[in-house]
């Protein structure tokens, strides 16, 4: 069978990826340097090879037609591949490394470390983004993600950091305004910040039934460093990770009431694409962060309860 892709001149298909993506024949125009008569022709020249619209032009803008939606989607991963090949076969050391991660892990624990990486490769640049989204990292322009889970995503390499765990955190005025807890237990009745869920599972860590942790937390958010941030101010007990929270405890910030600590599931990783494993600036980093992990003396003390 013949490859189709003989027949098409590669231009084409790069004209309508970005008429496609900006939704603009004239906005593509723009962005590739030509004029918008040359999207216009080469759009229609496509059209006309593959014997169906891609477009329906209407006065002011043009929409996808089914077909065209359908060679969109391939046309626009296509292109990021290569481009994310190109950028790698060029890639000197220089230029910027972007980084996804969770907001606790990444504010917590990563942050007050990633001077010392900057200072080791100056002329790197580090783009952080925190945030609960999975990011498609073989799609999306993102070189590397911090995340947690069990470190096993199709096409990713993964390296353990830290384990997943929580205990539970309050600061000293708070525990000394409720005067004290003198068990476990003494939590189920005292103004909580987290899920249900998570404070169940610290309970049984803590061999409290299930039975008397009936009363449900007062406050809960979409991130641990959210909870925290409110056990902070005074709002209650937060379940945070005593290895992202090791200085607002060491400080004197964040007490710690019990020695309990809970395991919930698998840990946090380094993952990227495994092809891209020999980049020189995704392997500095990889190299770096797991040197942090390795060197830290509360990652080494409950490594035992990750999933590494």
């Amino acid at each position: 069978m013949s490859d189709i892709l003989a027949t098409l001149p590669l231009s084409a298909i790069r004209i309508f990826e970005a008429a496609a993506r900006l939704k603009s024949f004239t906005k593509a125009a723009d962005e590739l340097g030509v004029s918008q008569a040359a999207v216009s022709w080469q759009v229609k020249a496509l059209e006309q090879r593959l014997d169906q619209l891609l477009f329906t032009r209407l006065p002011r803008e043009v929409l996808l037609t089914p077909a065209g939606e359908r060679l969109s989607r391939a046309a626009t991963e296509a292109m990021a591949i290569l481009r994310m090949a190109l950028s790698d076969l060029i890639d000197t050391g220089e230029g910027v490394l972007s980084i996804t991660t969770v907001q606790s892990l990444g504010a917590q624990w990563l942050a007050p470390r990633l001077g010392g990486f900057q200072v080791a490769h100056a002329k790197l640049a580090v783009r952080l983004e925190t945030s609960s989204r999975v990011v498609d990292l073989q799609r999306e322009s993102v070189d590397l993600a911090l995340r947690g889970g069990w470190g096993q995503w199709p096409g990713l390499e993964s390296h353990f950091l830290a384990p997943s765990i929580q205990t539970a955190l309050c600061t000293p005025t708070f525990l000394a305004r409720i005067g004290g807890l003198a068990t476990p237990a003494d939590l189920v009745d005292a103004p909580r910040i987290g899920s249900a869920a998570e404070w169940a599972t610290w309970f049984d860590a803590a061999g409290v039934a299930p039975c008397d942790t009936r009363v449900a937390p007062r406050l809960m958010a979409d991130a641990q460093a959210l909870e925290v941030a409110s056990a902070l101010a005074e709002q209650g007990v937060a379940l945070g990770s005593p290895i992202f929270y090791a200085q607002d405890i060491a400080q004197g910030r964040l007490v710690a009431p019990f020695d309990v600590v809970a395991q919930y599931g698998g840990g946090y990783w380094i993952t990227y694409p495994a092809e891209r494993r020999r980049v020189r600036k995704i392997a500095a980093f990889r190299d770096w962060i797991l040197a942090q992990a390795t060197g830290d003396p509360l990652i080494a003390r409950y490594r035992h309860l990750g999933g590494a």
